[in-house]
């Protein structure tokens, strides 16, 4: 599983956006798409669906017990 780092970055390159106007775009901080590219998990979730939605994904709990089926 890739890690929420890599997976924006990764997407926000193959747009060839700059991490500022890809926070513009997004409408939050630049700080913020520069805390989840840094991997820092002291991150609010409701600015990290934010920013995941412009690639239709959101962060959503899970049962861990889903996970292993």
């Amino acid at each position: 599983m890739k890690k929420l780092a890599e997976f924006v970055k990764e997407r926000r390159k193959e747009v060839n956006l700059t991490q500022e106007e890809f926070a513009d775009r997004a409408g939050v901080a630049l700080t913020v798409i520069r805390k989840i590219e840094q991997g820092r998990t002291n991150l609010n979730v409701e600015k990290v669906n934010q920013v995941l939605s412009m690639f239709g994904h959101e962060l959503a709990p899970v049962n861990s017990k889903e996970i292993s089926k």
